[in-house]
């Protein structure tokens, strides 16, 4: 099965969630993510997701392709904007919404920062070992 993770920038949330993806997932899952746009990887999500052991420094920051549309089994937004604004899916493709809040808009110290980087580095952990548990279930029967 072939999980598209969608953001607006795939530069935060989407790059965390294809890393644990690839990390977390069997054989039998293939991970990718894109953008609305492509703003480039952002280097406090690749920071804290190698505090965790998991290195994406070698994904790209892509825009979404019909290609990609094509690929994907299943598109999960992680932002409200990737929501609204994903096209629409072809015939078969399954779609699910996370609504996780941007660590990039975050300010304060470089401190506060990256523990909100950190936040929401665990929560995109926790969303996708549970959909990998949910697709080995619907795959097992």
């Amino acid at each position: 099965m072939n999980i598209l993770f969608l953001c607006t920038g795939n530069s935060c949330r989407s790059q965390m969630a294809e890393g644990w993806g690839r990390h977390l997932g069997g054989p039998d899952l293939h991970f990718d993510s894109a953008g609305i746009e492509a703003h480039g990887q952002n280097p406090r999500a690749i920071a804290v997701m190698e505090e965790a052991g998991i290195d994406i420094s070698g994904q790209e920051s892509t825009r979404l392709t019909d290609e990609l549309l094509d690929w994907a089994d299943r598109v999960v937004t992680v932002c409200g904007h990737a929501d609204e604004h994903c096209p629409i899916l072809p015939p078969g493709t399954a779609k699910e919404h996370w609504p996780l809040s941007d660590p990039a808009k975050a300010t304060g110290s470089e401190e506060a920062i990256i523990d909100t980087f950190r936040a929401t580095r665990d929560e995109v952990e926790r969303r996708v070992r549970e959909l990998v548990s949910r697709l080995g279930e619907e795959a097992s029967g």
